[in-house]
């Protein structure tokens, strides 16, 4: 596979589940990967596993609600790989689950900060030297971006906001060749699930583990999108229900 051949690409929210297989799989495909996550012992941990095939990854600590934290990943994936063809934004946090009378303001505000303008404060760095033709940003969706759910306003708050981020980044910079996309998973298996399942709130804590999907699925289609084979396809926000897109990324079809 090598359909990222000489492609440089940064993963937020790296260090574990979704971000984790996203870094295997970009990596798989050619490209070399700076793992960014708070954490930068997990995320050295998956580098190092990826750096055993024969590809390239680093590992590099940022948190990324803060906006020089995000400057500082760039600039070391610049210095350490060259500048960052690919933006993959994964970092999100689930919590507070509450109804909302319940929840605390400083953990409403941490989602928002991580989920939201995380994704924002990523870009922003990302696209800091001007340079838009040809590079790609990847924002990872969700469904809660449209439907609400009972204990998770924060999340689908920030969700909701990120698909807005997704849209205002096509519309101004889709001409200058910057192609992004909006990609909802759909229920993977990570440990936010956990979370939601222990926290028995709505109807997706009570879903079984053997009903979510494996994080390399998606990973694999995520990876396709950073393509040019999907780039008539910028600008929107797709999902995992999405037949076509399935087959295209040579995904498994949905039972």
């Amino acid at each position: 596979m090598n359909g990222l051949r000489g492609k440089r690409a940064v993963v937020v929210g790296a260090s574990r589940g979704l971000g984790a297989a996203l870094a295997r799989r970009l990596a798989a495909e050619g490209a070399a990967v700076a793992l960014v996550a708070r954490s930068r012992e997990r995320a050295a941990e998956v580098a190092r596993s990826i750096g055993a095939t024969g590809a390239r990854a680093i590992a590099v600590g940022g948190d990324a609600a803060r906006y020089a934290d995000m400057q500082r990943a760039m600039a070391e994936c610049g210095a350490r790989l060259g500048r960052a063809d690919i933006l993959v934004n994964n970092a999100a946090v689930i919590e507070p689950i509450a109804r909302f009378v319940e929840t605390d303001p400083a953990a409403w505000a941490e989602n928002i900060g991580v989920t939201l303008l995380g994704a924002y404060h990523a870009a922003r760095a990302f696209l800091a030297d001007g340079a838009a033709a040809g590079r790609v940003i990847v924002n990872v969706s969700s469904g809660a971006a449209h439907q609400p759910l009972e204990g998770w306003s924060a999340y689908c708050a920030a969700k909701a906001g990120l698909h807005m981020l997704t849209l205002a980044l096509a519309a101004e910079l889709g001409e200058q060749g910057l192609r992004v996309y909006g990609y909802a998973p759909g229920l993977v298996d990570t440990a936010m699930q956990e979370t939601i399942r222990a926290s028995g709130i709505n109807p997706i804590s009570r879903k079984r583990r053997d009903e979510l999907a494996p994080a390399d699925e998606p990973a694999r289609i995520i990876a396709y999108l950073c393509t040019g084979e999907a780039s008539d396809l910028a600008g929107r926000e797709l999902d995992f229900r999405d037949a076509s897109l399935r087959r295209r990324a040579g995904a498994p079809a949905l039972e």
